[in-house]
């Protein structure tokens, strides 16, 4: 007798039921609300006014129009999406970056320095595509230069993951400028777009020192005894393979540099643009749409090559639109029914506490568990957001820490089995989830423990 494996269901999947369970909910559950008042140019919950009001419960219609109508709803968040989706896949074709990390991983060879940089500085490296232009499947297809490096270097298979793998992700969950969780969460909260930069820079140069320190700790212990690795079998017959898979390259060229220093500069626009003059989805869209045309011409590419890049990108996200869309519609359904404040009462007691650090701990768990079946960002983000960020201002936490505990929630992402990337990833090395897994735990604990010490600043100093 044969069993099958369990197997989480589809994004999408998980998405509707939920839209339905939402549906059904708007027949059991009573309608609410709470009264609001402005402050600040921001319309705020009076926490203790809530009362309760007629439902309105939606049927089967409904249930099939929220997706069309969560998609226009979100269209500006959308349209961002894409568009920043197709400026960055140009930037991709451009071919800049990959010569870079190549360029770097090449002179290893004849720099005793850059050989003991190579960690704190690939990690960085990764951390700032991943917290800049949330790099996350980009990372994938640079492991099959840094395990081969890595095992050259003589460290191992985990090490040679863990530099694109972990970089990528730590910078991606503690984010100060990703248009795909820090933008879109702020933008659902109503929080100034990319707002609050400055405390999140911090946050991420301790995640990203914190990871390239733990890093360097194991390379160093596997190197100096490598059958402490956990895939020091593997290793063996890996070291017979290629040792670097750089192929033909040369070096970078003058046409890759000022592409890349074009992508820096249009990043320094963007954070001028947000601090100095209020620049929201709108402005910043129009920003990476010039930047994808420019570095399309100056990376050498024709019209034809940039319109295919623009379209490959906007692909690429088409899935994450439609999550978005349909986390959106679940808000929709619930809106509708008048049942969100009552959802929001009903949630208040299992979050608030007697002190704002603790509440803030409460969403950081609750978005923990939450990213273990949707771990995409943007649509954790859709789907969380419209009720954390109210809540927040119910147990007395500002939004920009609620959308924190949404990022810290990500810490996960590298960990856990119903993540495509963190299994693709693992494929293409060919190291086993469990082994993973167990080495991860350490660095689990070790971000869980930075997550809730990080969360703890923005309470006392009422981050706003």
């Amino acid at each position: 007798m044969t069993t099958k494996k369990f197997k989480l269901p589809h994004t999408f999947v998980l998405l509707f039921i939920i839209l339905a369970l939402i549906a059904g909910a708007t027949w059991l559950v009573p309608g609410g609300k709470y009264d609001t008042h402005l402050v600040n140019g921001k319309q705020l919950i009076d926490p203790a006014s809530f009362h309760y009001i007629a439902s309105a419960p939606q049927g089967l219609a409904a249930l099939m129009k929220a997706p069309i109508n969560g998609f226009v709803d979100a269209a500006l968040i959308i349209g961002f999406v894409l568009i920043v989706g197709g400026a960055f896949a140009v930037l991709q074709k451009t071919e800049a970056v990959d010569s870079m990390i190549k360029s770097l991983a090449r002179a290893h060879d004849s720099s005793v320095i850059i050989q003991r940089a190579l960690i704190p500085v690939f990690v960085t490296m990764f951390s700032i595509g991943g917290a800049t232009f949330g790099m996350n499947e980009e990372a994938i297809p640079f492991i099959l230069i840094f395990v081969p490096l890595a095992l050259a270097l003589g460290y191992d298979t985990i090490t040679g993951v863990s530099i694109p793998f972990l970089g990528s992700q730590v910078g991606f969950s503690a984010a100060f400028l990703n248009p795909f969780n820090v933008g879109i969460a702020q933008g659902i909260a109503g929080v100034p777009v990319f707002s609050g930069w400055a405390y999140r820079v911090i946050v991420w140069v301790i995640a990203t020192a914190v990871t390239i320190v733990f890093l360097m700790w194991y390379a160093a212990r596997v190197k100096k005894t490598p059958e402490l690795s956990p895939t020091y079998a593997l290793d063996q017959d890996k070291r017979r393979e290629q040792p670097h898979g750089l192929g033909e390259f040369h070096g970078m060229t003058g046409r890759h540099k000022l592409v890349l220093a074009i992508f820096v500069g249009a990043l320094v626009v963007m954070v001028g643009g947000v601090v100095g003059y209020d620049w929201y989805i709108h402005e910043i869209a129009a920003l990476f749409l010039t930047m994808g045309i420019v570095i399309g011409l100056v990376g050498g590419l024709d019209s034809g090559e940039i319109v295919e890049g623009f379209i490959q990108g906007a692909r690429d996200l088409v899935g994450t639109a439609l999550v978005i869309a349909l986390a959106r519609g679940t808000m929709i359904l619930a809106r509708d029914a008048h049942i969100i404040d009552t959802m929001l009462h009903a949630l208040m007691p299992l979050v608030q506490s007697s002190s704002p650090i603790f509440s803030a701990w409460k969403m950081f768990g609750i978005q923990t568990v939450i990213n273990f079946f949707i771990h995409s960002g943007s649509g954790q983000a859709a789907l969380t957001m419209p009720i954390m960020a109210p809540l927040a201002d119910l147990v007395g936490v500002t939004r920009q820490t609620a959308i924190l505990a949404f990022q810290f929630g990500e810490f996960t992402t590298p960990m856990i089995p119903t993540s495509g990337i963190t299994v693709g990833v693992l494929a293409l090395a060919r190291i086993p989830w469990i082994t993973w897994a167990k080495w991860m735990v350490p660095l689990q604990l070790i971000y869980a423990v930075l997550a809730l010490a990080l969360l703890v600043p923005p309470c006392l100093m009422n981050w706003q």
